[in-house]
């Protein structure tokens, strides 16, 4: 037979892609030691963690020379093809790739092993230096034995030469972590078969696993195994089905989904992002996050933690998807894309009902922080309070960074479904055979109320606003925050123009045809005006021109502009089809009239404009006026319904 020119080459970046760089961080390590541990029958793995070095301890069966050689150290070992699919003790295997124990290297420059099998004992030790450079050199490595220092049973594995970047992680931290990639930590079989890891001598159990202790709603597929007192905050669980694929009746899953009360109840120091599915399958974990593979965006996913078993994506005889460093798996395959598909199919089933359940909690939450909204609610007819109550959920759910703006959130929300509530009633009175007094008058009531309710929100926010402005004492700073607010603001001049508007066509058709509005003004007389509007409000035309702050003018100036701007704008609006439109033209200044100075004078001024229904209003005349008029609104209603008392309560 001829050579073939060909030849296969195993160079040391492999071994570094395989090992020495595979893993990045000790659980993952740590978690490849306890996995076999678990294959060698194990009762017991203790993790002792010291500042220098780590040593992993189990009582297992321990390995023989041969064992030693042809399994221990031969990279790419298949245990299953060669031993079957189960221990001694019919545990099912979790190794399978025969590249684990490279992942030691992954945090550790020295490994030393001591193990006892029968009346075998042997000690051994290897170095990443040497096994780089035997590989290199082309030569077999031969670990150098050393003194047994091991278990009367089992095996002990002691890392020295710690890569300290991969290693830095707290001993709190390690544990939840491992906690999270095992099922079976903590595990009773047959027999009295049981298995217990401890670090540094403290066993590790399920309460360190954090993410349980987050849960307030838990979903477990197939039928419940999670303890309650292992979930402390739980409110409801469920039971989903746990069959994955209609055509493949042995994919089925165990474990459990659950949605925390809040997403920052999934941030923990130590264990990290409690905030995803992690995916086991023969008791160990197979991928980190599958969470983030499902293409599922809802608002849902911020609350989500929760552990998949999902033993079919490693069945016997089937083909391995799992990647080399077990923390996730091959996406194309069959079983993986049932698997996704069938949680994104779960999340989507849950998502409605998770957000009724989480209103409803956080409704009932907010009624034992805030006592005032249970007073609202008993208000309110029966048949509306539990809608009532999930808006008050709904709103306690949101995330902020300050809590006095959720009780402004909480005003805001009783008083919008106050409205919609009685424009529903009034929609049933509108359907309704017989409208008698004793029906109208209290809806009549509950809409005057509601209507006073909303008008002092309103007051109050007008009442801040002004009092800020009081604050300004340049008056050049009042004109220019005057100038940007005055003409959509007109309720600073008079309380009655709730919503004047602009009348944009009929400004155009002013500031075009007619030079009073757009005239050619000199230097002098361009520097005395900010600008001028027209508004109207219920019928009435309102002509408003703002004044510099610094100048003083003379009454025959305003009376002259006022005739103008008048006889200006009545043409405009007879022209429009309008007869005898009420005209009200307002002058804002800065600075007192020279005749103000004069004895009398400000009624004569106020009798000379009032021809042209003028008036002058004053900056600080304007803002002390506004406040007065409001002020006396909120005094005039102290005696006021129901729901105000209520809302004056919420602050």
């Amino acid at each position: 037979m001829t050579a073939s020119p060909y030849k296969l080459t195993l160079d040391l970046r492999v071994l570094d892609h395989l090992g020495l760089k595979l893993y990045s961080n000790a659980a993952a390590v740590l978690s490849e030691a306890v996995a076999n541990a678990w294959d060698a029958d194990a009762e017991l793995v203790d993790v002792d963690i010291q500042a220098n070095r780590i040593t992993i301890e189990d009582n297992g069966v321990g390995m023989d020379l041969n064992q030693i050689n042809q399994r221990f150290l031969s990279v790419g070992y298949d245990k299953r093809a060669e031993e079957g699919e189960t221990s001694a003790k019919g545990r099912p295997f979790m190794g399978r790739k025969g590249i684990g124990k490279l992942a030691l290297f992954s945090i550790a420059d020295e490994i030393e092993v001591h193990t006892r099998r029968h009346s075998e004992r042997h000690a051994f030790t290897m170095r990443t230096l040497e096994v780089r450079n035997a590989i290199k050199a082309g030569k077999d490595y031969y670990p150098k034995p050393v003194p047994f220092n091991g278990p009367a049973k089992g095996t002990r594995i002691i890392l020295g030469s710690l890569k300290k970047k991969r290693t830095t992680a707290s001993l709190a931290a390690l544990r939840k972590r491992i906690a999270r990639r095992f099922s079976i930590i903590g595990y009773q079989g047959p027999k009295g078969d049981s298995f217990i890891v401890t670090i540094n001598g403290e066993p590790v159990g399920p309460n360190d696993r954090e993410d349980l202790r987050a849960v307030e709603f838990l979903w477990e597929f197939g039928e419940k195994r999670v303890p309650k007192s292992a979930c402390p905050s739980l409110i409801k669980r469920f039971v989903l089905s746990n069959s994955v694929h209609p055509q493949h009746s042995s994919w089925k899953v165990g474990g459990w989904l659950g949605a925390a009360e809040e997403p920052k109840k999934l941030k923990h120091d130590e264990a990290g992002s409690l905030n995803g599915i992690v995916v086991l399958a023969r008791g160990r974990l197979v991928q980190e996050n599958v969470l983030d593979k499902l293409n599922f965006s809802r608002i849902l996913t911020s609350y989500l933690t929760g552990q998949v078993e999902a033993d079919f994506l490693d069945l016997i005889g089937e083909e391995d998807i799992a990647t080399s460093d077990r923390q996730r798996m091959v996406e194309d395959d069959e079983r993986y894309v049932a698997l996704t598909n069938f949680l994104r199919g779960t999340l989507v089933s849950i998502q409605d009902d998770w957000t009724d359940l989480r209103n409803e909690a956080r409704g009932k939450q907010a009624i034992s922080e805030i006592p005032v909204l249970a007073e609202w609610l008993d208000t309110l007819p029966s048949s509306q309070r539990k809608n009532a109550e999930r808006l008050l959920g709904l709103i306690r759910g949101v995330e902020l960074d300050d809590e006095e703006e959720r009780k402004d959130l909480f005003r805001s929300g009783m008083l919008g479904f106050e409205r919609l509530r009685l424009r529903e009633e009034a929609h049933l009175l509108a359907e309704g055979p017989e409208l008698t007094a004793a029906v109208l008058l209290p809806l009549l009531s509950d809409l005057a109320t509601l209507e006073g309710s909303l008008y002092r929100e309103i007051v109050k926010v007008r009442l801040d606003v002004i009092k800020e402005f009081q604050n300004l004492v340049d008056a050049n700073e009042k004109e220019k925050v005057l100038q940007k607010h005055l003409f959509n603001h007109l309720w600073l001049l008079d309380a009655g123009w709730e919503r004047a508007a602009g009348s944009e066509r009929i400004e155009q058709i002013l500031k075009k045809d007619y030079k009073e509005f757009n005239p050619k003004l000199s230097q002098k007389e361009s520097k005395g005006r900010v600008d001028i509007r027209y508004r109207t409000n219920a019928g009435e035309h309102i002509i408003v021109e703002l004044k510099r702050a610094r100048r003083r003018l003379r009454l025959s100036e305003l009376m002259e502009q006022g005739n103008k701007y008048r006889t200006a704008l009545l043409k405009c609006l007879m022209a429009q089809g309008l007869k005898n439109p009420h005209i009200s033209i307002v002058f804002v200044v800065g600075t007192p009239l020279y005749e103000e100075d004069d004895p009398g004078g400000p009624e004569m001024i106020k009798k000379a404009l009032a021809a042209l229904n003028a008036r002058v209003v004053h900056y600080e005349t304007l803002l002390s006026g506004a406040l007065a008029q409001y002020d006396e609104f909120l005094k005039q209603s102290a005696k006021s319904d129901r729901l105000d008392k209520i809302l004056r309560k919420l602050k």
